[in-house]
């Protein structure tokens, strides 16, 4: 007996540079169709729309809501517009899958969670493609298991480049009004999210951020360090910098007392147990991890591999009406974590996170 796929006709709002991704993405999956592209820009709805095959294009994203036909949208717009966007969609009965970071500001958490709860029959997902990354999730299991022991320290570290350029190119960069900040709410949130994922919770933070290059062309930070609380009661850091010669350089050290990972660029770099069969197995299987396939996606080779797992996770659960793997609420939870670390350097204390 057969079973037939119900159709399903998603918009693309915001048509930047992480678009393509999600595009790319829906394209792959049978039963999907793209039938819009929104953004202030047309030229930047046109190009999306002529690459991938759309046939509407809007610069007005309340376009897009009054079509009855239209089941779900990808918000890919700059953060300050998040909160709008996802509320107005969620209330015109469109499922909603909303890019990192969720908003800007609690006020904008606050009003896109309140929207959601007022329509549990919809889906709304935060991006963090991350999390379906198969060496996380393998490292995550190895701190749930104990095969590291006592969690003792884990710490990240986020070396990237961006160029006084890449910050003019569109005019919300490095705005605390429109981006929120800059390197730690942009590029740095993924790591943080999954530092935070993988250890069972950041609890408290203690922060401090600069701007070291970019004075001239932002107003945000380039550089920030946190040290953190897990709620497990291990200690930790985070690190991140735009001002790097590196182009792109995340790394991540966790020790426990019975064994560390020490992984870069998604790879491991080292292992060791107090055990060899242990050491052997877990190298195994984060080598295997890191040997497989990437496949090509549409988007930076820094997005990593996950963004259609992810969009694949998120049309499933429309069709099962069941929760996504990273609901609204979910996402909001690194969000919170970034406004914690702006609020530690501006007040010069340790701030609670979600106690």
């Amino acid at each position: 007996m057969s079973h037939t796929i119900p159709d399903l006709n998603i918009g693309i709002i915001g048509c930047g540079v992480i678009a393509p991704s999600h595009a790319d993405a829906y394209r792959r999956l049978p039963g999907v169709h793209l039938t819009w592209a929104c953004d202030l820009v047309e030229s930047k709805a046109r190009a999306l729309a002529s690459r991938f095959g759309i046939t509407r294009v809007s610069t007005d994203y309340r376009h897009l809501l009054d079509d009855p036909h239209l089941h779900a949208v990808s918000i890919c717009t700059d953060h300050a517009s998040h909160a709008e966007i996802a509320v107005a969609a969620l209330d015109a009965g469109k499922h909603v899958l909303c890019e990192k970071a969720l908003a800007s500001t609690k006020e904008g958490l606050d009003q896109m969670i309140a929207a959601g709860d007022r329509h549990p029959d919809l889906v709304f997902a935060g991006v963090f493609q991350h999390r379906f990354d198969r060496m996380y999730q393998f490292v995550k299991r190895l701190i749930e298991d104990g095969t590291l022991g006592t969690l003792l320290v884990a710490s990240c570290k986020v070396l990237c480049l961006r160029t006084d350029d890449y910050y003019r190119a569109d005019r919300w960069r490095g705005t605390w009004e429109r981006e929120g900040g800059s390197v730690m709410i942009n590029q740095a949130i993924h790591f943080l999210d999954l530092l935070h994922w993988i250890t069972g919770g950041i609890i408290a933070v203690g922060a401090a951020f600069a701007n070291l290059t970019h004075g001239a062309t932002i107003e945000t930070e380039d550089t920030a360090v946190a040290a953190v609380r897990f709620r497990n009661g291990a200690l930790g850091s985070m690190t991140a910098t735009s001002s790097s010669h590196l182009h792109w350089d995340p790394s991540f050290f966790i020790y426990g007392s019975a064994g560390s990972l020490e992984l870069r660029n998604g790879k491991l770099l080292r292992a060791s147990f107090a055990d060899e069969e242990t050491t052997r197995r877990v190298t195994d299987g984060l080598q295997s991890c890191a040997q497989e396939p990437a496949g090509r996606t549409a988007g930076k080779d820094y997005y990593g591999p996950s963004h259609p797992t992810q969009i694949a996770d998120f049309i499933a659960a429309i069709r099962e009406h069941r929760p996504p793997f990273i609901p609204a609420r979910a996402a909001r939870e690194a969000v919170d974590l970034v406004l914690a670390i702006y609020r530690s350097h501006r007040e010069g204390r340790w701030i609670p996170v979600n106690p």
